[in-house]
């Protein structure tokens, strides 16, 4: 079977997905379609704006399908038509049907963010940096009807700096997770992809973020912060109140030290940063995005305006 060219349907809608589709598109296999979330609103303007994923199809004069509904005979049908050997998902968007995970002779695989069973849903790159884990990864999985509970394929591990955010880590897991994938369909052709039950004991959940994660309880210790800043960094971001204003935080430093002064004291603002009080050690906030303004160095912000010692953030 290694020699033969699969017929590979690739569904997916985010930038996540694109090294994803390069890679397939670079190797020896056939890319018969790609099915993605419809074209959406966004901006100010309210422009409708085609998914990352299609861009790229399109550009490669690759069929595209945007169904409204993945769960319709007639979507159903349209896939039958394609006779795909394979299904390749990554970040599509929606629970897959057992009518579509199973309608390819090789079923259906996935590019999960995550070495799974941990951080099975819809934000798993976020929740390891949230969590304050040391590395992640990529896992290629089986697909079943379950929320990312399929067999594991293939997993692949990396590190997660102390300055990686959850940004930094979405754009090297891309490129991880397309490596991964080139590499776990490489070795299923020659039959060398052995499935691995997941261990349910060790799961965990990594559902959707929410906006109001991002107000921050300063009365937890410096680290637990330093991580949800960088988790929530770029979205939902986290941030505070000086007075009125809101401030957003980026590019945390925790500060050892013994903290005499209540939780969300600012001790110092300077060149260096604003220096706050939490509930053990001090946090320095390296970057800000006061409301209203661009998101800036705090050295930058001073220049032109002033943050008063001793005020609380709340």
């Amino acid at each position: 079977m290694n020699d033969k060219q699969l017929r590979i349907l690739f569904m997916a809608t985010p930038a996540f997905a694109l090294p994803s589709l390069q890679g397939l598109l670079n190797g020896p296999d056939q890319i018969i379609g790609v099915v993605c979330q419809p074209d959406k609103q966004k901006g100010r303007g309210r422009k409708l704006t085609a998914p990352p994923v299609k861009v790229l199809a399109a550009e490669k004069n690759i069929p595209v399908l945007q169904p409204a509904s993945i769960r319709t005979e007639s979507f159903l049908s349209e896939v039958r038509a394609l006779n795909p050997d394979l299904i390749v998902v990554a970040a599509y968007g929606k629970i897959l049907p057992g009518a579509l995970l199973n309608l390819p002779p090789l079923g259906t695989i996935n590019v999960h963010g995550s070495l799974l069973p941990k951080y099975r849903g819809a934000a798993p790159i976020q929740w390891a940096v949230i969590n304050c884990e040391q590395e992640t990864g990529v896992t290629i999985m089986q697909m079943d009807e379950g929320m990312d509970t399929g067999d594991i394929l293939l997993p692949a591990t990396i590190l997660i700096g102390e300055e990686d955010t959850a940004g930094t880590m979405f754009d090297k897991l891309a490129q991880l997770g397309g490596r991964t994938l080139v590499q776990a369909i490489a070795l299923l052709k020659e039959g060398k992809l052995a499935p691995r039950k997941q261990d349910n004991s060790l799961a965990t959940e990594a559902p959707m973020l929410a906006k109001e994660m991002g107000k921050l309880d300063w009365t937890q210790d410096a680290r637990a912060l330093h991580c949800l800043i960088r988790g929530l960094d770029p979205w939902p971001s986290a941030y505070g109140f000086l007075q009125s204003l809101r401030i957003r935080f980026f590019r945390p430093q925790v500060v050892a030290g013994e903290v005499g002064e209540p939780p969300g004291t600012l001790c110092q603002a300077d060149k260096d940063g604003l220096l706050v009080a939490t509930g053990r050690d001090y946090l320095l906030i390296r970057e800000i995005q006061p409301e209203g303004k661009k998101r800036m160095a705090v050295q930058s912000y001073l220049c032109g305006a002033a943050i008063p010692a001793g005020e609380r953030f709340t």
